[in-house]
């Protein structure tokens, strides 16, 4: 088992930025990835970023390509999302999520274990 914490969420302006982080614990794994999915009201789940754990490749859904910056803490077992220039669309729950068997994978269903998310809103 693997047990994932979310925190940083907030309410910020258009404009602003957040940092997220999420720590994991339990069943630590040295491969796979760890990654952020996105779901706001009304709305499907989509992939925000993912982590390659083993390696060092980072993933990134086009809509936040040069705003958003994953980073990852491996002593730590913690993956970080800084979020600059939020936009209202960008508001949503923000889930992290654990892959021990797809590095890099940008489906949901790859994710095996996920974190209970935090609110991230952006005003106008």
């Amino acid at each position: 088992q693997v047990q994932l914490v979310e925190s940083g969420g907030g309410l910020v302006q258009a404009g602003g930025s957040l940092r997220l982080s999420c720590k994991a614990s339990g069943r630590i794994f040295t491969s796979g990835a760890m990654g952020w999915f996105r779901q706001a009201a009304g709305k499907e789940r989509e992939f925000v970023t993912a982590v390659s754990w083993g390696g060092n490749g980072i993933r990134y859904t086009d809509s936040v390509k040069g705003r958003f910056t994953a980073s990852r803490d491996r002593a730590e077992n913690t993956i970080y999302l800084q979020m600059d220039s939020l936009k209202p669309e960008d508001t949503a729950i923000y889930y992290c999520a654990v892959s021990q068997t797809h590095p890099g994978s940008t489906f949901g269903g790859n994710y095996r274990y996920w974190g209970q998310g935090t609110q991230v809103t952006v005003s106008s």
